[in-house]
């Protein structure tokens, strides 16, 4: 019998909590290194849509759609994350993405 992938335990776990932001992060963290980069924004795009001060996701759906060369995509994502960073007074997540706007600007 084979090991489950890291992928299969994340789907099977979400769907059991299917609001478990760190699950649907980490699931949507596994579609984007497997090179499943629709399936991996549908993912991060849940996430926020149910944890919108979730910044990370915010983050890597930003460095996600710049990899795709979808940039104006990735600035609205990266404002929406600063956005959710100074709600919630993340000043590393607030730095990052700070970072990355003005790289990609």
């Amino acid at each position: 019998m084979t090991e489950p992938t890291r992928l299969q335990m994340l789907s099977e776990f979400l769907e059991q909590n299917p609001s478990d932001a760190f699950a649907r992060y980490g699931l949507a963290m596994e579609y984007a290194k497997a090179g499943q980069t629709d399936t991996a924004l549908e993912q991060f795009s849940k996430l926020l849509q149910q944890h919108p001060d979730y910044t990370n996701g915010y983050f890597m759906a930003a460095q996600t759609l710049e990899k795709l060369g979808r940039t104006p995509e990735a600035k609205k994502m990266l404002e929406s994350g600063i956005d959710a960073a100074k709600r919630t007074g993340n000043k590393h997540a607030l730095s990052e993405m700070a970072g990355m706007l003005e790289e990609i600007g």
